[in-house]
């Protein structure tokens, strides 16, 4: 199926420079895209490869475009963000090619007498929702998944197969959740007596904003007393650790593999890379960007961006210098010796 070039720019914005009756098929990569394809081009290192493109549109800035347009000869697409305009037509082309799903409830499914399921929606095989689930209009529950008792789930909100919402949860409206993933298991909480571990039941819930994506495997646990929030737009790769009592501002985003411990606070439009770490109950402000693999083990009170980690490096150098940062308090006062010992001697000498 195709699409005229000029009715998607019209939709979505930015400037079309040649032909409008462009007929595309979809999108593609720099080097993979063909003259039925549109790409784009936001990263300046890639100029050389774009002005070489088969691509029969390229969406890109306007500085950009007076720098390649002796090269690329096709249609241009002109937008101050190239990026956001390539992401909001790859939606377009996956909704166009995306078969609907029929409303309606799997003969397979156990859903409790009370739950309330809208007659938009659509409920796959193998799914149990329990008592009390209340589950919006056009919403999607993939095969196998579990609702638990008195949780509610908003309009267009879509889960892929095998997700796991337990009980009293709320998750809010075009939010996507993929297989896997688990919202309201109990958080980590124990108290210890006499040597043995007594476990502190976990009564609070978790609550989900708006326009929200969650990646495959993840899992937020429900507060110990108090909810575990995520606000509207986070977005959460696959495999990340959300603990009890956390809060995660508006438009944060996650990748891979990263872990929030317990009743940690995290501000509006964060970024962390994969594999971060944040101690618990720590509080991060707003507009604050953390490094992949870094150690967050104190409170953030200013936006920018932080990094904590030493370079890779040879295994042997790099025990050569953790050998010489155990020695570092000893030179420290080595140094402060010797700074005392000048002060002296320039004292005297003058």
């Amino acid at each position: 199926m195709r699409t005229r070039l000029g009715d998607l720019v019209e939709s979505l914005g930015g400037e079309l420079i040649g032909d409008p009756d462009l007929a595309v098929i979809g999108v593609a990569p720099l080097d993979a895209a063909t003259a039925s394809h549109i790409t784009f081009l936001s990263n300046p290192k890639l100029r050389t490869q774009a002005a070489a493109t088969r691509a029969g549109a390229l969406v890109l800035s306007a500085s950009d475009h007076q720098l390649i347009s002796q090269g690329y000869r096709g249609v241009c697409v002109i937008t101050t963000n190239p990026y956001a305009w390539f992401a909001r037509a790859a939606q377009f082309f996956a909704a166009r090619d995306t078969e609907p799903v029929a409303p309606g409830i799997h003969p397979s499914a156990i859903v409790h007498a009370s739950a309330q399921i809208d007659s938009a929606s659509s409920v796959g095989p193998q799914v149990t929702i329990e008592a009390g689930a209340v589950i919006g209009e056009h919403c999607v529950i993939g095969a196998g998944s579990f609702i638990g008792r008195g949780s509610r789930i908003g309009a267009y909100t879509l889960f892929y197969p095998r997700v796991t919402f337990l009980s009293a949860c709320e998750i809010g409206a075009r939010v996507i959740v993929h297989s896997g993933a688990v919202i309201g298991a109990d958080g980590f909480g124990f108290a210890a007596d006499q040597g043995h571990w007594i476990k502190i039941s976990q009564t609070g819930r978790v609550r989900i904003g708006d326009d929200v994506e969650i990646g495959a495997n993840t899992t937020i646990d429900r507060g110990a007393l108090e909810d575990t929030v995520i606000e509207e737009g986070v977005k959460l790769d696959n495999q990340i650790q959300i603990a009890h009592n956390c809060v995660i501002g508006a438009h944060t985003a996650m990748a891979g593999c990263v872990g929030v411990a317990g009743s940690a606070k995290i501000g509006r439009h964060c970024t962390f890379g994969g594999a971060a770490m944040v101690l618990g109950h720590l509080s991060i402000a707003d507009h604050v960007h953390v490094s992949s693999g870094s150690l967050v083990s104190r409170s953030i009170s200013e936006p920018g961006q932080y990094t904590g980690f030493y370079p890779l490096a040879r295994n042997a150098d790099w025990e050569k210098t953790a050998a010489v940062v155990r020695q570092l308090d000893t030179m420290r006062d080595r140094v402060r010796e010797l700074e005392k010992l000048v002060r002296q001697l320039t004292a005297k000498h003058e």
